[in-house]
């Protein structure tokens, strides 16, 4: 017991001594933190792009909703449902019904090209046909400015993030979409969810207006809740009238954000890597450069008996330190620069914009910390060693 509070009350007498000498290296130790300050700012930064569009496209489902497709399709776009099944869908048990019905919305998803408002170039943009029910099935969208689409005419609804990044889609404004024109009569959000990247409209103009007849390509339903999605799928899959996939909303969207989610996290994990082993380098020098200009300390405190194992505790901590400052400075530039910066990409699933936002979360910001302690200790540990085997009579000569 003796001997452990010795080697405690030598690492702290050795590190107090390192920490108070960082000053006089400050050249080093600034440009060692600033390394890992931009690799840890460069990770946060490029996974909260990641983080933003899969919360962007999972919040938009709720379990108690299902989505059915055609059988073997990966996605709305791949999908068609005539008239008659989808009425045969909306007598299917399990469905949640109002005064006017069950709240089951057929849908068509169609495809159209708007300018951005940014750089004028045309983009693809999803234009929804939806029925009555939709707005009770999908009770996240809220109006908040103008009305809704009047049934039967040639209006729409736009998302809030729709209307913030393509050009032309104000309230009030008139858009030619196909051989039509429409009338922008209102203004939606979704809580930050893909429908925010949609347009609106109903599903009876826009069959005729893109020459569909009486096809669709979905049913969005609600269900009595999300126990009941087992009696719905399976009277739906059971039906022999009846070719189709069920899924709950949830793990739909689950599945149209895995593509881009695993490519955004793949290549920033690979950039802020190539980062990482600069940092470690700089990590490095800064670390031989100060075990170097502290030959004679060291080689004082051992010759006076302390031990090589707080010697090399201290320049580890040193290390450590460094990088942990480095660390919270990226990670709170990355905060302050990214998190809530909308933009829109490119969902190769349904090739369509998808608009969202940057999300910094906290458990990106522990990653990133983790991330800055793991170079920084990487970069402590071969000056470390060499501290602790440099013999003190070779250092005792130095002087």
């Amino acid at each position: 017991m003796t001997g452990l509070l010795n080697w405690f009350s030598q690492l702290a007498a050795v590190a107090r001594f390192s920490l108070l000498t960082v000053p006089q290296r400050k050249g080093a130790a600034v440009a060692a933190a600033f390394g890992i300050c931009g690799v840890v700012g460069v990770l946060v930064g490029v996974l909260s792009i990641a983080q933003g569009f899969h919360q962007a496209m999972t919040v938009s489902g709720s379990p108690a909703n299902a989505l059915v497709m055609r059988s073997g399709s990966d996605s709305e776009m791949m999908s068609i449902l005539m008239g008659d099944e989808t009425r045969i869908i909306g007598d299917a048990p399990g469905l949640a019904r109002s005064a006017q019905g069950p709240l089951v919305s057929a849908e068509l998803f169609v495809i159209i090209s708007l300018p951005k408002r940014s750089t004028g170039t045309d983009a693809n943009v999803p234009f929804r046909g939806v029925q009555p029910a939709a707005f009770q099935v999908r009770d996240e969208v809220r109006l908040v400015q103008g009305r809704r689409f009047e049934p039967g005419r040639n209006e729409v609804i736009v998302g809030q993030g729709a209307a913030n990044e393509f050009a032309g889609l104000d309230v009030g404004s008139r858009i030619k979409l196909g051989r039509n024109e429409w009338d922008v009569v209102g203004l939606f959000s979704a809580n930050g969810g893909v429908a925010e990247s949609e347009l609106w409209t109903d599903a009876g103009v826009l069959q005729p207006a893109y020459q569909r007849g009486n096809s669709f390509q979905s049913v969005c339903v609600k269900l009595t809740s999300a126990e009941a999605f087992g009696k719905f799928k399976d009277a739906l899959t059971r039906d022999p009238r009846l070719n189709v996939k069920v899924q709950r909303q949830t793990d739909y969207y689950e599945e149209q954000s895995s593509l881009i989610y695993k490519l955004i996290t793949g290549l920033g994990t690979i950039i802020s890597g190539l980062m990482a082993i600069g940092a470690v380098f700089g990590a490095l020098n800064t670390m031989y450069s100060s075990v170097s200009s502290r030959t004679r300390e060291i080689a004082t405190l051992r010759a006076l008996g302390f031990g090589s194992g707080p010697v090399v505790v201290s320049v580890l901590l040193e290390s450590l330190l460094l990088a942990l400052v480095g660390g919270v400075v990226g990670g709170l530039l990355a905060y302050l620069v990214c998190d809530g910066f909308r933009t829109a990409t490119m969902n190769w699933q349904s090739f369509s914009q998808v608009a969202f936002a940057f999300a910094v979360t906290p458990p990106l910001l522990v990653q990133g910390v983790i991330y800055a302690a793991l170079i920084g200790l990487i970069g402590g540990l071969f000056p470390a060693i060499r501290a602790a085997r440099l013999p003190v009579a070779q250092a005792l000569r130095e002087l």
